[in-house]
């Protein structure tokens, strides 16, 4: 029983570093979104072209067709995109405010 447990926990460990390697790439891929919603927040005009729902249904759209295709949970990515545009809209609002 102790060899199930030991061998149970070091592929536990190995999916955990594995997950924070993904982690660290998704990060990477987020500060790379950031800097782009920091152009486009120097370029609009109001805050009605910030948060943008159309734009926001349409992105979500985008999102859930990927995950399809590449057969991931559509709602998880989904609901992970609709935090991260949610912050990404007040970064761009205090971006905006800025300029």
């Amino acid at each position: 029983m102790a060899d199930d447990t030991t061998d149970t926990a070091g592929k536990l460990n190995a999916v955990r570093e594995a997950i924070n390697e993904v982690d660290e790439q998704m990060v990477a891929l987020i500060s790379r979104r950031e800097r782009l919603v920091r152009r486009a927040g120097a370029l609009k005009h109001d805050d009605a072209s910030v948060r943008a729902p159309a734009r926001v249904e349409q992105v979500i759209s985008n999102v859930r067709g990927y995950a399809e295709k590449q057969g991931v949970d559509p709602t998880v990515v989904e609901e992970t995109y609709r935090a991260m545009i949610s912050a990404f809209i007040e970064l761009e609002l205090q971006v905006r405010r800025e300029v």
